[in-house]
């Protein structure tokens, strides 16, 4: 059994990957929500959502991060 060493992760990333997480997968659950629902508009969009956010994550972590 190893460990990984996460004593050099800022809190700022470890909030924002936090809060893009919870955002990008709660919205990826919405849409597979709506679809089993049979409210396929809202469903993609929900989808739309979850890679909007994933796209402003990658952004926002290149920008500040890197």
């Amino acid at each position: 059994m190893s460990l990984v060493d996460v004593s050099s992760v800022s809190a700022s990333l470890f909030i924002l990957g936090v809060v893009f997480l919870l955002l990008i997968f709660g919205l990826l659950s919405f849409g597979i929500l709506r679809m089993f629902q049979q409210k396929f508009r809202a469903g993609w969009l929900s989808f739309g959502g979850a890679v909007v956010s994933f796209a402003g994550f990658m952004y926002i972590l290149n920008k500040w991060y890197l």
